[in-house]
Formats: structure tokens, sequence, C-alpha cells
């Protein structure tokens, strides 16, 4: 059983990019259903109410439980809404307050925090990254969803400059230092990997260990083309709940490899990285 003394502060995973498609709810429903199966008390709060991807699928994963009798790990949930003010200034000022009394609540009674952001840039999702303790960002593996972290000359495949999505997790860190001078420890999470080691794949893995040095991330290998990530997302439920669940799926070599991406994400974002000097992003 996970224990954490009450001094310490819960730790804070946010999973953030501005690209959709990329994995990013799925990652956070399978971080917050390994945690809890670790022994972890949980929280999970999701800043896309409005989509409510995380949100749904852990409402899906309360009526399964009570419709099946089944008794399923659930975290302490709560749901940030956009504010509707027309003045910029009234709507993150109230968007700010929901959102600190969301993440107070939850991390006064949690060990770990999970944030789900949306898929694009807003200011929930900025208070957000600028919150974390470890900032996780899927990204398919491929050139078109690199794009979202840095502009990459065609040719030779050298990167020209971060993109905005990077400078913004630059103005992140810098809250986050200014604030209470806790650093966040980014990962980039290499997602949908394909079994072959194609010409492209090992250009992306090379692209990225160059763009990590420049700007503080590391990478990480994350979870497979596989369809057990998704399948069981109308009943709320993840491959880390398919024996107790009683859905009569046997488990084949290909779920077991599943588990293991998921329980070697778990222990990566446990495993903080050595903390680095905070500097900017190089522009070329």
């Amino acid at each position: 059983m996970a224990t954490v003394s009450i001094e310490q502060r819960a730790q804070v995973i946010v999973l953030g990019n501005e690209k959709g498609g990329s994995g990013k709810s799925t990652a956070a429903m399978h971080l917050i259903v390994g945690l809890l199966r670790d022994g972890y008390r949980v929280g999970a709060i999701d800043l896309d109410a409005r989509q409510a991807t995380l949100g749904g699928y852990l409402a899906a994963r309360e009526a399964f439980a009570a419709a099946k009798g089944v008794a399923l790990p659930m975290p302490l949930r709560a749901a940030v809404y956009r504010s509707e003010h027309d003045s910029r200034a009234d709507a993150e000022a109230e968007e700010r307050e929901r959102f600190g009394a969301a993440l107070d609540d939850l991390v006064r009674r949690c060990e770990i925090v999970v944030i789900d952001c949306p898929g694009s840039d807003t200011y929930l999702s900025r208070l957000g990254h600028a919150h974390a303790d470890t900032l996780v960002t899927p990204i398919n593996d491929s050139f078109v969803d690199f794009a979202m972290l840095a502009k990459v000359d065609p040719d030779r495949h050298d990167i020209v400059q971060p993109s905005i999505y990077s400078e913004m997790v630059w103005e992140a860190r810098k809250r986050r230092f200014a604030r209470d001078r806790g650093r966040i420890d980014w990962i980039v999470m290499r997602n949908r990997l394909g079994a072959s080691e194609a010409r492209n794949k090992r250009d992306v893995g090379a692209t990225l260990d160059a763009l990590a040095k420049r700007i503080g991330f590391r990478t990480v290998r994350g979870f497979g083309e596989r369809v057990i990530f998704r399948e069981l997302y109308l009943q709320g439920l993840t491959l880390m709940d398919v024996k107790e669940a009683g859905l009569g799926i046997s488990m084949g070599m290909s779920h077991v490899a599943a588990r293991a991406e998921v329980r070697s994400l778990i222990g990566a974002i446990r495993k903080p990285a050595p903390q680095l000097e905070l500097t900017p992003p190089p522009t070329a």
C-alpha cells in the first residue's frame, strides 16, 4: 500500500498538448486506474469539462460498477468549466478561482492528482500546466505530431525553432518556479508506436533526442497501437480492469504487453528526472 506522510504534498501529474487525437485522455485514464490499483489515493480533474472526455470515461466507469455490482477503484474527481464572462479579466479570475478550489481540495485528500487538459490553448490549460509537478505530453510517433513541439527542417530534420506549445511550457515553468520554487518534470510520451523499426520512427526518435537536450524534457515509450487501449471506453474500463470486471476476455500476449507499457509509464512518472537548470528554449 502506498503511503505519504501528512507533510508531503500530493504529486500533480498533468496530461497536456495542443493537438487532438494523440491519446491524451486515454493515457490519463490508464494512469489513474494503474495508480489506484497500486494503492494510491488518486484525484482526477477534467479541465475540458464541456467535452468531458475524461469526465465521461469516469462516469461510465461508475455506472458500469453500479450496474454489474463490481467493485472498481475510483478516483475522487472534479470538472472545471470555462467561464462565460464576456470580460477576459473577469473570465480568467473566475476560472482561476474554480481551478484553485478544485485542486486545493484534491491535493489535501489525495496522494496523486491527475489533470487532463484541453487539446487547445486555453487559460485553464495554461493554469493546469503551471501547477504540474510532472507534465506528460503524448504525441503520435510521426513528424505530423512533432510539429507541436518544434519546427523541423524537411530535408535534414534539423530543429529550426521550438513551437508555440514548447514556449508555453517554458512560461509555465517560469510561473511554477516563481510561485513556489518548484520545477516541472516534462515527459514527452511517444505514443501509438508501431512494431516495425521504420526509418521515419528512427528519424523521429533522433530528432526528439536532439530537441530534448535543447528545451529540457525526457522521452518515454508510450502505448503501442493496440485496440485494447480504446475498446473498453464505453464501459469506462481499462485493460487494468479486464480480469476484475468479469468481461470474459482472455489475456493474450498483446494484453500482457499493453499492461507492461502502462506500468513502464507509471514507473517513469513516479521516478522524477534529476532537476536541471531552468533555461529558456533557443529560438533558432
